[in-house]
């Protein structure tokens, strides 16, 4: 009958060779080994990083008459809505192509746009915010910060 020393541990046949050897690979050890930050799962950003995207594109290019409205609670469209007026139908489509190319460089994906050939009125779809950029005749006709601000006070940017 063998006798077993409980001391020494048991192991199997195939693993002995490895006994005091990393069981990674000279790739995979550094790797598990290092303490990384894990990186955001969507690189989407959230919706204040969007707001502030916006409203410094809109400062950059000189939009006129800036307001920002809470919809937090009014609506499940967006969270932010955004109005601005351009001087002139050219202005309008620099300040939309301004805004479309910030949403682009940080990210946003799915950026829906009405209007643009026109020039009248764009609108932006960011998902949690939405922008209506208007010559100034259009904006005083539709009136959408009095329609969606309600009884809240709209914000004007500055």
């Amino acid at each position: 009958m063998p006798i077993f020393h409980l001391s020494a541990p048991v192991i199997p046949g195939h693993l002995r060779q490895l006994k005091g050897k990393d069981p990674l690979s000279p790739i995979a050890s550094p790797r598990a080994n290092s303490r990384r930050v894990p990186e955001r799962v969507s690189k989407r950003p959230n919706a204040k990083e969007t707001l502030h995207v916006i409203l410094a594109r809109l400062d950059d290019i000189k939009a006129e008459d800036t307001v920002t409205i809470d919809l937090t609670g009014k609506t499940a469209i967006a969270d932010t809505m955004i109005v601005t007026s351009g001087r002139s139908h050219r202005h309008v489509g620099a300040v939309a192509d301004r805004v479309l190319e910030g949403l682009a460089q940080a990210g946003v994906p799915d950026v829906r746009v009405e209007g643009l050939p026109n020039c009248d009125w764009v609108l932006i779809d960011a998902g949690d915010v939405i922008v209506h950029i208007f010559r100034p005749e259009v904006r005083a006709f539709y009136n959408l910060e009095k329609m969606w601000a309600g009884g809240t006070r709209a914000r004007r940017a500055s």
